[in-house]
C-alpha cells in the first residue's frame, strides 16, 4: 500500500474533505501496489465510513462487505456495527439487525455496546419490543460503555410499552446516578413522570414532571402532559397512591421520548478503525467502571442475571407506603359539603364529567353512522358526512390520551381496519352539559406529535 497517499487520506478526513478522502483512500486499494494482509480490509473501512459522512449508504453497504472479505482484517466488530447503521439508514431493518448482531458477538470488538444500542433501536422500528429490551438491557451492562443513560431509557420505553411500569421506573431511577446533558435528564424525568403514574405514585409523577419542566426549555407530549393533569388532579384530591392502579395498554413508543435514536445521518457509527470505542468527550462523563466504590450503590448495574430475571417478571415487588385518607370525626357536615362541591369543581374544571371522554369516543367508533347522540348539535350534514368518511369502525377502538379543559377536549385513537392496519385519529369534543361530544374527527400521524 502507497503510505504516504494513504496519509493524505487520512489528513483529508480529518480535515472532513470526505470526497477527496475516498479517492485517496480508492487511490490505494486500485493504485496497483501490492497490500498485505488486512490492508484491504481497512481500505474498504474507510471507504465506507467516508461513502457515510456522504450520506450514500448503499455505497457504504458495498465498501464494508469488501472489508468483510478480508479475513486478516482485525477489525470486523466495527465493520458490521457500521453497516447496520448504513442498513438502518435505507430502513432495512432486517439486515441491520444481522450485522448488528455480528458486531455484538465479535469478542475483538470493544464497542459491542453500540452495536446493541443499534440492534434495539432496530428491532423497536420492527415492533420487537420484548427483544429490543434485551439489547438496551444489554448496552447498558456493557462495561465499556461510557454513556449507559441513553440505553437505561430506551430500556425503560421497552418496559413501558410492554406494560411493565414498575420495571420501567427501575430502569429510570438507575439511569438517574448518572451525569448526564440538561435536555437528556430532562426527558428522563418526563418518562419517569409517566411510568409513575402507571404505578399509581401520583405524588412521585408530580415530583418528576416538575424536574423535567423546572428550567423551563423542555415542553411535555401530549401523552405526558395528559398523565401530569391525571397527576396534578389526584394530588390536589389528596390521594397520593393508588395501590391497584391497572397498568395501560400503552401499545407503542410514540409517547414517550426515546433519547437516542442513532439511525439519524452521522450518530454513533465508528468513524476510525484505529479506535472503534471513540466517543465525544462529555459523553464519557461520570461513568462507574464496575469494581469501583460508587457503583456498588447501583443495584441495577451490581445484580445478578437472575436478579435482573426477577426483576423483569414483577418478582420483586416495589413496597408502598399506607398513608390515611379519612376525615377527622370532628369535622361537621357544612365542611364535608365544602370540601365536595370544592372537588367536584375542580374535576369539571379539569374535563371530568359524565358520560367520559373516553366512553364518548369509544361509543362514537363503535358505530360511525350511528353516532347522532354522541355528535355535537350544530354541525351540518355536509361536515358531518365529510368527517364520517374517513373514519373506520371499530368497537374496540383504543384511546391512547386525552388532553382535556374545562370546555374542550382532545382525545387520539387509534382503530383497527377489518385487513389489520392500525388508523391514528385525533378526534375533538366540545362540553355538553356534563358530558361530551364529538364536534371533529381528522387523522392523525405520529410525525404531528
Amino acid at each position: 500500500m502507497n503510505n504516504e497517499v494513504f496519509q493524505q487520506a487520512q489528513t483529508a478526513y480529518n480535515s472532513k474533505d470526505y470526497a477527496t478522502a475516498l479517492q485517496l483512500f480508492a487511490t490505494c486499494l486500485n493504485g496497483g501496489q501490492q497490500l498485505q494482509p488486512g490492508e484491504s480490509g481497512l481500505l474498504c473501512h474507510q471507504m465506507g465510513n467516508c461513502l457515510m459522512k456522504l450520506n450514500n449508504n448503499a455505497e457504504a453497504i458495498n465498501a464494508y462487505s469488501q472489508a468483510t472479505a478480508d479475513a486478516a482484517y482485525g477489525a470486523m466488530g466495527a465493520v458490521n456495527c457500521n453497516m447496520g447503521f448504513a442498513y438502518a439508514a435505507l430502513r432495512d431493518y432486517e439486515n441491520a439487525v444481522k450485522c448488528f448482531s455480528a458486531a455484538a458477538t465479535d469478542a475483538r470488538y470493544e464497542s459491542r455496546h453500540k452495536a446493541y444500542s443499534g440492534m434495539g433501536s432496530a428491532l423497536l422500528k420492527l415492533g420487537k419490543t420484548a427483544e429490543a429490551g434485551v439489547a438496551f438491557r444489554e448496552a447498558a451492562l456493557d462495561d465499556a460503555n461510557p454513556d449507559p443513560t441513553k440505553a437505561l431509557l430506551n430500556l425503560g420505553i421497552c418496559f413501558m410499552t410492554l406494560n411493565r411500569p414498575n420495571d420501567a421506573v427501575t430502569s429510570y431511577e438507575s439511569a438517574l446516578q448518572f451525569p448526564m446533558k440538561a435536555a437528556t435528564r430532562n426527558k428522563l424525568y418526563a418518562n419517569l413522570g409517566q411510568a409513575y403514574v402507571a404505578c399509581g405514585q401520583m405524588q412521585k409523577a408530580v415530583n418528576a414532571f416538575e424536574q423535567a419542566l423546572a428550567d423551563k426549555t423542555y415542553f411535555l407530549s401530549d401523552s405526558a402532559s395528559v398523565d401530569y393533569q391525571r397527576a396534578i388532579g389526584n394530588v390536589a384530591q389528596g390521594t397520593m397512591e393508588i395501590p391497584k392502579q391497572p397498568e395501560p395498554e400503552y401499545g407503542d413508543a410514540s409517547g414517550f421520548d426515546v433519547v437516542s435514536d442513532p439511525f439519524e445521518p452521522g450518530n454513533c457509527y465508528d468513524d476510525d478503525p484505529y479506535d472503534p470505542g471513540r466517543y465525544e468527550e462529555d459523553s464519557a462523563a461520570g461513568y462507574l467502571p464496575s469494581g469501583s466504590p460508587d457503583a456498588d450503590q447501583d443495584a441495577f448495574f451490581n445484580a445478578s442475571d437472575e436478579e435482573v430475571e426477577n426483576w423483569s417478571r414483577n418478582i420483586e415487588v416495589q413496597k408502598k407506603k399506607g398513608r390515611g385518607c379519612g376525615f377527622k370525626i370532628f369535622i361537621t357536615f357544612m365542611v364535608l359539603v365544602v370540601l365536595a362541591l370544592g372537588a367536584a369543581i375542580f374535576a369539571y374544571t379539569q374535563g371530568m364529567g359524565y358520560p367520559t371522554q373516553q366512553s364518548v369516543v369509544q361509543q362514537f367508533f363503535a358505530d360511525p353512522q350511528n353516532a347522532d347522540s354522541v355528535i355535537a348539535s350544530g354541525i351540518s350534514d355536509k361536515d358531518k358526512a365529510a368527517m364520517l368518511s374517513a373514519v373506520v369502525a371499530d368497537a374496540n377502538a383504543k384511546v391512547e390520551g386525552v388532553n382535556s379543559s374545562m370546555s374542550n377536549s382532545t382525545a387520539y385513537v387509534t382503530a383497527t381496519t377489518q385487513g389489520g392496519g392500525a388508523v391514528r385519529y385525533q378526534v375533538s369534543l366540545v362540553r355538553d352539559a356534563l358530558g361530551w361530544k364529538v364536534s371533529d374527527v381528522e387523522l392523525y400521524f405520529t410525525s404531528q406529535n
